[in-house]
């Protein structure tokens, strides 16, 4: 059976579906080996960094945009790094965050971890950050595009080679921007009602995001970006870190446009749960309430492993909702992102939202039956999701869905279920504030890799919106039918973060979203606007989640 659990599900299995492409495009792409490279200096307010030019991309790595998050600075809100005299290297990616189980094996050599293939080690000095540019102190004002990595709030890196920007700042004549911040318990973990002192642990790792939105205002200008033509687009959970971001007071202002891809956050945790969570972590590390400064103190292995230890007792927990996650603490984030209605902050920012048609076949790599179900496993697996309703949801999907195998309906259902009822409720909700436009997709596109059976899976837009299908081959095959569609797909994200609308000469004139007509770009070699395309899997979805 599936075991979901958005973060570590999806980096475990990531890991094995990217490796090859991830290794293979590190071995092709070293700027410091390239005989056509130069170093570039640029200015920040911190100090003077020295990036690569490479073919007229210019490349700045492990820029700190805060101090190191360990001893007295951990759980706690992030503050800016010491200035440096001289110029600081900017030619490797800094640290990712921690997240990675000290009591398991290390990774086989070579692979794609969390933190991404050929990375420097994990650690708590991770508030860096990357940035692509066509051209540094030259005046322009080009868009910025600053992205937010997935793993759900639990893992992953802004580093990972398939985030790589070269081809999107080239493309699209924009700044991208990527980063690392703090994850997990180091991120999340609330233990505000033991002192006040933690007041704000329990969302630090994403006022770490704001904090980099800060830099970016005050830096990006040299980097030939504007600071008032910001998107914050993200997938999986970097898409529910952009739906948090609409919902903060603090990052208001920041960003001005936002993409969400696949990661529907309608709510994140609430405050009884992160602090359920806190007893439940200084339980497992024999630190009283009384004396919880002292998690401060204790060796970073310590905190990882008693970590893991709560969320293997909380097994079978959707990890984004119940587990160390944003904290809905009526101040920083003063209510849910989408409950019981979209946050009336930054109302104004355009949106453009979607998910993939079969979400769920990602998460199923290391679960061969889910490949070949008959009947029975198919009526058992949709019952664990839906218990009662689910002969009704066979039914209703066989119907719209002729001929289609148990597998194939499975993972249907189970991908509306996850991400695509979500989706549209967070869209519906979103164009209910009556401001900034709302712009919806939904991606078809099936890959051709390992035989085609897992059709359109869970980051299936990545590399066509960073028009990375080469660097990601082994995601995308790499085909020259992959290359035209990424043609499209990264124009589209380009002219949204110029814009703030999405359409270009190459797609289908996209209308807004409304409640009405649902208009939905769906995205496949031969792209086109529906109305309302999953009409009657959205209304029984909607009624199964409770989505009113």
């Amino acid at each position: 059976m599936i075991s979901y659990d958005p973060g570590f599900s999806w980096s475990v299995n990531r890991r094995d579906f990217l490796r090859a492409a991830s290794v293979a495009a590190l071995s092709s792409f070293d700027p410091l080996r390239a005989q056509d490279s130069k170093f570039v200096i640029a200015e920040t307010t911190f100090g003077k960094i020295r990036g690569i030019d490479q073919n007229g991309i210019k490349t700045f790595k492990g820029i700190p945009y805060g101090a190191s998050t360990a001893d007295t600075h951990r759980f706690m809100p992030p503050v800016d790094p010491e200035k440096w005299g001289g110029v600081r290297d900017a030619l490797e990616y800094g640290h990712s965050a921690p997240q990675r189980n000290p009591s398991a094996p290390p990774p086989a050599p070579g692979a794609l971890t969390v933190s991404g293939a050929s990375l420097p080690a994990e650690g708590e000095d991770c508030l860096v950050l990357n940035v692509w540019t066509p051209a540094v102190h030259d005046g322009r004002k080009r868009p910025v595009l600053f992205w937010c990595h997935g793993g759900g709030f639990a893992s992953g890196s802004g580093s990972s080679p398939d985030n790589d920007g070269t081809n999107l700042a080239r493309r699209g004549d924009v700044v991208v921007v990527t980063i690392n911040h703090r994850l997990n318990v180091l991120g999340f973990a609330n233990f505000s009602e033991f002192s006040t002192d933690f007041a704000a642990s329990g969302d630090t790792g994403m006022m770490d995001i704001v904090h980099a939105l800060q830099w970016v205002r005050a830096n990006i200008a040299e980097f030939g970006g504007d600071s008032n033509t910001v998107m914050i687009f993200g997938q999986s959970g970097g898409g529910r870190k952009v739906e948090t971001l609409l919902a903060m007071p603090s990052a208001k202002g920041l960003f001005h446009r936002a993409i969400i891809e696949s990661g529907a956050a309608i709510q994140v945790t609430s405050r009884e749960i992160a602090i359920r969570n806190a007893e439940q972590l200084l339980a497992k590390l024999g630190i009283a309430k009384t004396d919880v400064h002292a998690v401060q103190k204790l060796p970073l292995e310590r905190i990882m492993a008693a970590y893991f230890a709560v969320v293997r007792d909380a097994r079978g927990v959707d990890q984004s909702i119940g587990g160390f996650a944003p904290t809905v603490d009526g101040k920083i984030l003063p209510q849910h992102p989408f409950h019981p209605t979209a946050s009336p902050v930054s109302a104004d920012v355009p949106v453009m939202i979607g998910c993939t048609r079969t979400e769920m076949t990602l998460f199923s790599l290391n679960d061969a039956a889910a490949f070949s179900l008959d009947d029975d496993g198919l009526r058992s697996r949709v019952k664990d999701l839906l218990g009662d309703q689910s002969p009704g949801m066979i039914d209703l999907y066989r119907k719209l869905n002729p001929g289609a195998k148990p597998s194939d309906l499975y993972f249907l259902i189970a991908s509306d279920y996850r991400y695509g009822a979500p989706t549209m409720k967070v869209a519906e909700r979103r164009a209910a504030l009556g401001k900034g436009p709302v712009y919806l997709y939904y991606f078809t596109w099936e890959t051709p890799v390992q035989g085609g059976r897992l059709k359109s899976p869970h980051t299936m837009e990545i590399p066509f919106a960073f028009d990375n299908v080469k660097i990601s081959a082994r995601l995308t095959g790499g085909g020259a039918e992959a290359m035209a569609l990424a043609d499209r797909v990264s124009d589209a994200w380009i002219a949204f973060a110029r814009t703030g609308n999405p359409n270009t000469p190459k797609l289908p004139r996209w209308p807004a979203f409304t409640a009405k007509d649902r208009a939905t770009m769906v995205i496949d070699n031969t792209s086109k606007v529906i109305n309302d395309p999953l009409r009657e899997q959205r209304l029984a979805m909607f009624r199964a989640l409770n989505l009113s």
